[in-house]
């Protein structure tokens, strides 16, 4: 496991005073910061990481009942017009530039995009020829790239850097198949970095510059003292101005240097001193993630502009890593689309049948990687290609090298075709069920009465993007959410109680268990995952051993049938706080005994201190703040591999084994150790 390198952010504002209607008297509230939690070995199950931003500021209150005096809008004229350089623009816009800002806890979040982006350009060298290696050296929040390809040309190196639309990305005759296509990559990392250097070797010479958020400092060139190879290097550390306190997990960055090497077979990346290299590349991808769950041997395919890896495996759901030019495409795309009804129609035509495009490709597990002269991505992070003339070739470039490997492979086409037979008669048990379960739902009107739903859903689009569903324990911690929550995106569903232990059983058995059923409803998944109404899942459940096993009781349900959820990062745990610690004029919010301590120490002996058993001892006005989107603490649950996941559930949630009987013995704690 990866370890965490911390940047800490200067000290905040202070407290603004609030003036109410009726009275005078000013009440500060602080909300404490979240550390680093170190996973509980109770429930090793759930990967737990999670860094917040500590806000010395008030943190602002919604009230929906009472609004701000409108704000006295100026005349518009000449001198009300701004203009912005590019790097500014990139500071005070940088969501249109890298995504989400977030604190490290997300491996999509910022820090790690201005690291991709410093990394695609060194490997766009070795795509082009020029240099089989490159070193990154990541350590107390700074990061470190050196590449040993051309070095940028040595007059334009500080253009290159800080000015928008310069670069070579745009010239086909010196880089094709690149990932950074938009001249942007390299502006963004120095506007949103507190330091950034640059150095370009060419033949003996140098050209170094060295930025300040966006803004030049120095700058310098000449011959070297002595010989280097060619090649550039990148030094920047992330600004805490943009991202707050933030945390590089190792985890993440290794997950991205291993992706990397999948993809370009014969480079090295050298990450703090561990390479990372690849043969095979997605064969060796797909071999990490499932090892040996497969149901015959994975079949790979292998051409110029593109490539493609696959099995089956007994796990429900699909699962896709799919890429274009060397970027991990997580929201899929054009290309993916094309991929998966190119292998449909490969299998169709070698069996001489028509099976469900469905049935083909439950419990797929498969690689892709696709190389595209000019790609169209939706977002300047790249998380889903648009081009659309592409898919008429990925089609065809499937359904030949499939039906290649399946002559040269009878026994695993067997293996797939009884995969396919299995799926079939799976799914016509579970139309059976499902007509049943649903003759059962009727009763329950349209309605699913576990559910207050929102306004808003992912398929309202922008309206719908910041959508989330609570999962809560019991009606107590479900009436205050609702007093607290924002209708127009924020839904609750509620649990009655710990609910049934699915590990190992059919899927079919979700259709008989009343409970699990409205859940499936809720979210919309009961088709697919693809119909997920709701951009995040929240489980928020007490913070006791009761509330953990409901926690991962869950997540045995998402990854049994549905582990698309958690591997696509949609699932998170709500961190709420443990205990209160005010005086007359301060409220501190504490997550650990540690900053309890710490709140007590600063506001003295005499403040008074709550413990927070359960979620519904939070009145709803507190609890307001803590699931407001700019205040709320969610930690992200993450899968680092897919074969990890029936070992995990195994041991946690399958039947008593020895093992187990001894961890528990061992890590058993007394009630002298318990804090209640």
């Amino acid at each position: 496991m990866g370890g965490k390198i911390e940047k800490k952010s200067p000290a905040g504002k202070k407290a603004s005073e609030k003036k109410s209607e009726d009275k005078k008297s000013s009440v500060n509230k602080k909300v404490a910061s979240v550390s680093k939690s170190k996973a509980d070995d109770k429930t090793k199950a759930v990967k737990k990481s999670v860094a917040a931003v500590e806000k010395k500021e008030e943190p602002k209150k919604i009230t929906p009942e009472k609004t701000a005096p409108r704000k006295a809008i100026k005349e518009y004229d000449e001198s009300q017009i701004k203009h912005l350089d590019a790097l500014e623009h990139i500071r005070l816009r940088s969501g249109m530039y890298i995504g989400r800002l977030g604190d490290g806890s997300n491996q999509n979040d910022g820090i790690y995009v201005l690291l991709k982006e410093v990394v695609d350009n060194a490997v766009d060298e070795f795509i082009m020829g020029f240099g089989k290696r490159i070193d990154v050296e990541v350590a107390d929040g700074r990061v470190k790239v050196r590449d040993y390809g051309r070095g940028i040309p040595l007059g334009r190196v500080v253009d290159c850097v800080s000015e928008i639309n310069t670069g070579a990305k745009y010239n086909d005759d010196v880089f094709q198949f690149s990932v950074g296509m938009n001249g942007v990559g390299t502006k963004a990392v120095n506007a949103l970095s507190s330091y950034f250097r640059v150095v370009s070797v060419r033949k003996g010479e140098y050209a170094e510059a060295i930025f300040e958020r966006g803004k030049i400092k120095s700058e310098k060139n000449g011959k070297l003292p002595s010989k280097q190879p060619d090649g550039t290097y990148f030094e920047f550390v992330p600004d805490t101005e943009v991202f707050g306190k933030y945390s590089f997990n190792m985890e993440f960055v290794e997950k991205r240097m291993w992706n990397y090497a999948y993809l370009n077979t014969g480079l090295t990346i050298r990450l703090n001193g561990q390479d990372f290299y690849s043969d095979n590349g997605l064969f060796d991808l797909l071999n990490k993630e499932i090892d040996d769950t497969g149901l015959y041997p994975i079949g790979s395919y292998q051409g110029e502009r593109l490539k493609f890896a696959f099995t089956h495996t007994n796990a429900y759901g699909e699962t896709y890593f799919s890429f274009v030019n060397g970027q991990y495409t997580a929201d899929g795309g054009t290309h993916l689309n094309a991929f998966k009804e190119g292998f449909v129609r490969s299998l169709n035509e070698f069996f001489g049948t028509s099976y469900r495009a469905e049935d083909v490709r439950e419990g797929i597990t498969a690689a892709l990687l696709v190389k595209i002269k000019d790609p169209v991505f939706e977002s300047q992070t790249k998380n889903k290609l648009g081009n659309t003339d592409i898919r008429t070739w990925i089609v065809s470039e499937v359904q030949s090298g499939l039906s290649d490997w399946l002559h040269r492979n009878p026994e695993a086409a067997k293996k797939i075709q009884e995969k396919i037979q299995s799926n079939e008669k799976l799914r016509t048990e579970l139309s059976a069920v499902k007509v049943k379960a649903r003759e059962a739902a009727r009763k329950f009107s349209i309605q699913i009465p576990k559910l207050k739903d929102c306004r808003y859903h992912i398929q309202d689009g922008v309206k719908g993007e910041n959508s989330m569903i609570f999962i809560t324990e019991g009606q107590s911690a479900s009436g205050t959410m609702t007093h607290s929550r924002n209708s127009d995106y924020q839904a609750i569903f509620s649990l009655r109680g710990k609910p049934e232990n699915m590990y190992g059983k059919k899927q079919t058995e979700i259709y008989k268990n009343d409970e699990l059923y409205q859940l499936m409803m809720a979210l919309g998944i009961e088709n697919s995952v693809e119909n997920i109404r709701y951009g995040k899942i929240v489980i928020a459940t007490d913070a006791d051993n009761d509330g953990f096993h409901i926690r991962n009781l869950v997540l045995t349900f998402f990854l049994g049938y549905f582990e698309e959820l958690v591997t696509s990062g949609r699932v998170y745990i709500l961190e709420t706080p443990l205990f209160r610690v005010r005086n007359k004029k301060e409220n501190i919010y504490c997550y650990s005994e540690e900053e309890r301590d710490a709140a007590i120490a600063k506001l003295g002996n005499s403040a008074e201190t709550s413990r927070f058993k359960g979620l519904g001892e939070i009145n709803g006005d507190e609890f307001k703040e803590f699931i407001t989107p700019e205040t709320m603490h969610l930690t992200p649950v993450e899968i680092s591999q897919l074969k990890a996941i029936p070992t995990l559930l195994s041991f946690y949630m399958g039947k008593n084994t020895p093992e187990r009987r001894t961890f528990i013995e061992k890590h058993l704690l007394s009630n002298a150790d318990i804090d209640v």
